[in-house]
């Protein structure tokens, strides 16, 4: 594609079905907003360009969308479509190339279908207008496109507006549609509101296309790729198609997932060869692993490194900063955060490891804690290469357990050791031969006494 591409994407409308005090496109599918799935697909195509029109919370929606590099056209009235997409010719004052106009809520347009649009509208024989339709199994109220079967369109209809016999038309119009930019602010001044809801539709610069006797064209796509997101129940459904789609890619991919629908991955989950994902395992964003590791049932995994060959879980919780080297091992109920386990190192019991790092074949005892918090300030714990652990010891940070040293179980441990070393925190042992029967003799009678 030679011809710059523009995305003016519509985001200011209340989303009010979705009952909720954040802005409907910023709503999460797969731990992402889907207003920024949509904005990755444009920058997969080299969207030179990319204005979002706002209106209602448009200072959630701004926060969102500058860091990116995304333009902001306020729509202080909500006319229509039309006036939405109008709203953003100041933004692009200067841009000569095709403009991609979309909604917010449609997270799922894939960067071919945006490059089958632009190759529409572009070249010598181009259609003036492209817009994309699709055949849902139930048309509802959407806007119905009348075309050949090469593609022209005869007639565009809002669902308002349409006859019954419109109405059974089974494409409809999905409202992405591309025109060249000089072509496209000329069309949408000229946009009336002589309709039922008195609004400016976008679709009608098909209308007016026809009308001076130029070709305008649908491009066909699934209907899964536009799916529009105005609910809660919609949202769902977004998701569990988006989840459905990355398990078979991850399976493709060489991936083996017991039990497909119980995995859940993030938008940006990356899953090696020969990985082994048992039920019921959840990872959130910022999650990598690596060839042959496994995730053992009922793990929660989120912005964490997992090594080649590595074991996690079951029922463990792997949190940001996590690290885990090759072969290394976090069993069952055992939380790692902001640490770091060395190769073949092994935490496989009722633990928490945070703000450490754990060096090369050391071994981590049940129930053993790093303290890593006062109240105030974060601080490290380092535990040596082949260092050993006992069970339940408290390890009181900033520490550092020297290489091949052994802790004893029950320690609390607050100086440094060692490389080597033994370290024992315990009180002195003592046996009273017969103290328990005593007691209980005497407290028996005491209660027998209370009764009477």
């Amino acid at each position: 594609m030679t011809d710059p591409i523009a995305a003016i994407i519509l985001a200011a409308g209340m989303g009010t079905r979705m009952k909720s005090d954040l802005h409907k496109v910023l709503h999460p599918i797969a731990g992402r907003p889907m207003l920024l799935h949509l904005i990755d697909a444009f920058d997969a195509v080299g969207a030179a360009e990319k204005v979002v029109v706002v209106g209602a919370r448009r200072e959630q929606v701004e926060a969102a969308v500058v860091p990116l590099g995304v333009r902001i056209a306020p729509q202080d009235e909500q006319l229509g479509t039309a006036h939405a997409a109008l709203m953003a010719k100041n933004a692009l004052a200067g841009f000569d190339g095709i403009a991609i106009v979309c909604f917010g809520d449609v997270p799922f347009l894939k960067p071919a279908t945006i490059a089958r649009l632009v190759e529409h509208v572009s070249g010598d024989e181009a259609a003036r207008v492209a817009v994309l339709g699709f055949r849902p199994n139930d048309p509802k109220a959407y806007g119905r496109i009348i075309a050949d079967r090469d593609g022209s369109i005869a007639k565009v209809v809002e669902f308002k507006d349409a006859s019954d016999d419109e109405r059974a038309i089974t494409l409809c119009n999905a409202g992405v549609t591309a025109v060249r930019s000089t072509d496209l602010w000329p069309l949408l001044e000229r946009v009336g509101n002589d309709n039922a809801a008195a609004e400016y539709y976008l679709p009608d610069v098909i209308t007016l296309t026809l009308a001076d006797g130029d070709r305008a064209v649908v491009v066909e796509t699934d209907p899964d790729e536009v799916i529009g997101i105005n609910s809660r129940a919609e949202l769902a459904y977004a998701e569990s198609r988006w989840q459905a789609a990355r398990r078979e890619a991850a399976m493709a991919a060489g991936a083996s997932l017991i039990a497909p629908d119980t995995v859940w991955f993030a938008w940006d989950t990356k899953i090696g060869r020969d990985v082994l994902i048992e039920p019921n395992t959840f990872f959130g964003p910022g999650v990598t692993i690596a060839d042959r590791a496994t995730i053992r049932a009922n793990s929660h995994i989120e912005g964490a490194s997992v090594g080649e060959g590595a074991e996690v879980g079951p029922y463990a919780r792997l949190r940001p900063g996590a690290v885990l080297g090759e072969k290394s091992k976090v069993g069952n109920f055992v939380e790692v955060k902001k640490a770091t386990l060395g190769k073949g190192a092994k935490a496989n019991h009722l633990s928490y490891i945070g703000d450490a790092e754990v060096g090369a074949g050391a071994n981590i005892g049940a129930g053993t804690i790093t303290c890593n918090y006062d109240g105030f300030f974060k601080y490290k714990t380092v535990i040596g290469a082949g260092a050993f652990v006992g069970s339940n010891s408290a390890l009181v940070a900033p520490v550092t357990i020297g290489a091949g040293a052994i802790v004893g179980a029950g320690s609390t441990v607050t100086q440094d050791v060692e490389a080597d070393a033994l370290r024992l925190v315990r009180p002195p042992q003592e046996t009273k031969p017969g103290w328990a029967k005593r007691f209980r003799d005497m407290m028996s009678a005491k209660k027998a006494e209370k009764s009477q």
